[in-house]
């Protein structure tokens, strides 16, 4: 395999082209499908600077538009007196009504972020692109093509050297005819005309024409994993081939000349709206945690006391997704249950692989990187057997009939062959999806499950001593569910502690992992839930979690479930439930089925009681339906503190969820694993949901109804270009300009000493910068100033909300009374 370096100057080449990369957010493959920022490059400059900025160098807009700001107003989801603060603020004292009119008149005129597309009429341009994808696509599959791109083990750089001389589409002279050895070389000889302190804004918009292709190449690039080991591809390789085309086409490689971010007189406005709306959420989301923190302040102090008295039925910890919002609401109303939230992996940061998996999974974050290798260990001989047999016969089976599907010399008589009875199995699935769906149930309950006849295998190992190490040592166990309990500020354990997964079901769907659990890097989170309670369950780990001053009662049962967000379903894991608990158990699972009804009925909004779990499963059958479910659509605010807070209040599923209890961590080393973890990652999956509102055409994936897959890794719209990035239309709009998503920038709310948020983000300026520069907010509810709510204002400083500007509120630096 030729190694793509270059010339003398290859360094300072190579730095400049990473600093040019970061202008692309990075692309997850759409079978892993991960929720981030699109605009993550710009994460160090303020929002109004960064949207400016992305509109100039990707065409995207920032903003919602007027017609969104209309319906808010009207709606009464914008409250006039903020609004008329902001307006004034940026020197607008003018009607509102007015400054819409004013707001829309400029996006008919292009004035609006987003006007500064890229110029289409370039053919030299719109061909290099043209050429790329087509040989992108060969490349970059994983597995999905029947013809291997010729030469891909070599590299990208040298298999597109290999092919540019077969390729009509490419000129016969000129430097992509003759292509050097070295991509560095090639860059160097197409950009010679060219100022050298112009080449980074060269790169930068070269890498900006095709961000989808770009993104996806840089995470596989970073990500480095077996199909980047079997056909590996760089920035500078692929740089190198479209440089070296272009100047063949002889296309201008001179990027724009800007004079730094400048924010539109529209956008201006815009900020001003939606900094308003923002605001109005904000206050009614802080208004009432402030009051229940205030309601119930004695009696946590009480329970702190030790004043408690009773065990809960059974304590479940969902993930913080917001859709787990809803099904917890529902669970404590059933019956005395205690529900926490805990990001879904469990904080066990592992590459996962289920029985008879051809390949792992990362099972954490795109945040972290997995720390050990988990694999399922069969312990149920019988079971096993069964799965192997049909398990096996269905593997066949698919392989079969997909060959018979996709190659050309079998395709049509395949399809001719299989006759009425291909037919009528497609009318099934379109005329009654749900009957399908039940039927494939019962078929596929023949097969059973990892969890039915594996352990996950936790205890760690002799490996090979390649790659990550197999399971967990004694030490690591105990340090990751010690983490989970002060995390979350436990102290008291039922006689059931479920830890739930979440995964969605969709037919048809390629962007379905987006549905799954993102803290699982879009995965289910079901091998997650049933990792920590094999942990917990460890006989030396109750040991361990003693000493750290964590008494688990012995009667206690760790087990794990995992809830279908798309019907509303959890599924216990429950094999191993000795028959002591049999009694709770089984009320439990009935609570859960009567959970489920009331949940799936507030989310289908069914007139008929019960109707909403049939309607669920029809639209989780249904390959035709383009909304299974609406995923994390409508997030907007992030609660952390004790569920106490928010156990009483229907937040419509618009709010993350984490618990937290300041009193159990004295040190604030808790609060800052949150803030720096879970936090910045709710950021990321919020701006995608945000940016694929306010312009799905750039941010988003367009309508699924025109979408393409392409070799495994994404979708086009139509029959080429580039790849799509964010969320398809589809789960973010109730109509084509009607936005179901209600495009918001996040509201964190925690409850603390606001003492102990200061000294965290002090230390954390990574974070601290994400607040500075406007990607998200913060409120901190005080448990000990009254439970007084003070919002931070910026470089450490804090200001009391309007509810309390008016009381003997602190300075607006950061205070300096103690935490206790």
């Amino acid at each position: 395999m030729t190694t793509e370096t270059g010339t003398d100057d290859a360094d300072g080449i190579e730095a400049e082209i990473d600093a040019a990369a970061t202008a692309v957010g990075s692309v997850w493959p759409v079978h892993s499908f991960v929720t981030a920022n699109p605009l993550a490059g710009f994460e160090d400059l303020p929002f109004d600077e960064a949207v400016s900025r992305a509109a100039t160098l990707l065409g995207g807009r920032g903003y919602p538009r007027a017609e969104t700001f209309r319906a808010a107003l009207d709606e009464g989801r914008i409250d006039p007196e903020r609004l008329d603060a902001e307006l004034t603020d940026r020197g607008y004292k003018m009607d509102p009504e007015a400054v819409l009119e004013r707001l829309a008149a400029a996006e008919d005129a292009g004035g609006a972020s987003g006007a500064g597309e890229a110029d289409s009429s370039d053919a030299g341009a719109d061909r290099v692109d043209r050429v790329l994808t087509k040989w992108l696509s060969a490349f970059l599959d994983e597995g999905q093509a029947e013809w291997s791109m010729p030469n891909r083990e070599a590299g990208f750089y040298d298999a597109f050297r290999s092919v540019a001389r077969h390729d009509d589409e490419i000129p016969d002279d000129g430097l992509v005819a003759d292509l050097p050895a070295s991509p560095t070389e090639a860059i160097e000889t197409a950009l010679a005309p060219y100022p050298r302190e112009r080449w980074e804004a060269v790169f930068e918009a070269q890498f900006a024409a095709l961000p989808g292709w770009t993104g996806l190449l840089k995470r596989r690039a970073d990500d480095g994993g077996a199909w980047q080991s079997a056909y590996p591809i760089t920035l500078t390789g692929y740089l190198a081939a479209r440089l070296a085309l272009a100047d063949s086409l002889e296309v201008d490689l001179s990027p724009p000349e800007t004079d730094g971010p400048a924010v539109e007189p529209s956008d201006e406005i815009a900020g001003a709206f939606l900094s308003a709306w923002e605001a109005t959420y904000r206050d009614g989301l802080v208004e009432r945690v402030a009051a229940e923190s205030e309601a119930r302040g004695e009696e946590r102090g009480a329970r702190a006391d030790g004043g408690a008295s009773g065990r809960p039925d059974a304590q479940l910890v969902f993930c913080i997704d917001t859709r787990s919002e809803v099904i917890r609401r529902h669970v404590e109303a059933t019956g005395d249950y205690e529900t926490h939230g805990y990001a879904g992996f469990f904080g066990v940061p592992m590459e996962y692989s289920g029985y008879g998996a051809d390949v792992s999974v990362d099972a954490c974050p795109p945040i972290l990187d997995p720390q050990h290798r988990v694999e399922e260990v069969p312990t149920d001989g019988a079971a096993r057997r069964s799965r192997d047999r049909w398990g096996g016969l269905a593997e066949a089976a698919g392989e079969v009939v997909e060959t018979l599907r996709s190659n050309p010399a079998t395709a049509f008589s395949f399809v001719e062959g299989a006759g009425s009875g291909y037919g009528l199995a497609l009318a099934a699935r379109t005329l009654v999806p749900g009957r399908v769906r039940d039927l494939l149930g019962g078929a596929d309950g023949a097969i059973p499950g990892d969890h039915e006849f594996c352990d996950p295998g936790v205890h760690g190992h002799d490996a090979d001593g390649e790659g990550l190490p197999t399971g967990l040592s004694r030490d690591e166990r105990v340090e990751y569910a010690a983490t989970a309990f002060e995390l979350m500020g436990w102290e008291s354990f039922g006689r059931l502690v479920v830890f739930t997964g979440h995964a969605a079901e969709t037919a048809n769907n390629p962007y379905d992992s987006s549905l799954d659990c993102g803290a699982c890097a879009g995965n289910p989170g079901g091998p997650s839930a049933r990792v920590l309670a094999a942990i917990c369950n460890d006989p030396e780990v109750r040991d361990g979690l003693r000493e750290r001053g964590i008494d688990v009662p012995d009667d206690t049962v760790f087990l794990a479930a995992e809830h279908n967000t798309t019907t509303d379903e959890v599924t216990l894991y429950d094999r191993d439930v000795p028959d002591s608990h049999a009694a709770e158990l089984e009320r439990l699972r009935a609570d859960l089925d009567a959970a489920r009804e009331r949940a799936a009925d507030e989310r289908t909004g069914g007139a008929a009681a019960g109707a909403g779990v049939r309607e669920t499963e029809r639209r989780a059958g249904d390959w035709a339906e383009t909304r299974p479910e609406w995923g994390l659509a409508g997030n907007a605010g992030f609660v952390v503190g004790p569920r106490d807070l928010t156990d009483g209040l229907d937040l419509d599923g618009r709010a993350f969820l984490h618990s937290y209890d300041w009193a159990t961590d004295p040190d604030g080393d808790a609060l800052e694993a949150i803030l720096a973890g879970p936090m910045v990652v709710t950021q990321w999956i919020n701006a995608q949901y945000y940016f694929s509102t306010v312009d799905n055409a750039a941010y988003g994936s367009g309508s699924k109804v025109t979408h393409n897959p392409v070799g495994n890794v994404g979708v086009y719209q139509g029959n080429g270009g580039d790849l799509m990035t964010g969320l398809p239309l589809q789960s973010v709009m109730a109509a084509d300009d009607e936005p179901y998503h209600l495009p918001l920038r996040l509201s964190t709310v925690v409850h603390a000493p606001v003492n102990r948020v200061t000294e965290i983000l002090a230390d954390n300026e990574s974070v601290a910068g994400l607040l500075d520069n406007g990607w998200l907010s913060l409120t901190v509810v005080d448990p000990t100033r009254d439970h007084r709510a003070f919002e931070y204002e910026g470089d450490l400083t804090w200001e009391p909300t309007p509810e309390e500007a008016g009381a003997d509120a602190e300075p607006s630096t950061a205070p300096a009374v103690a935490d206790d």
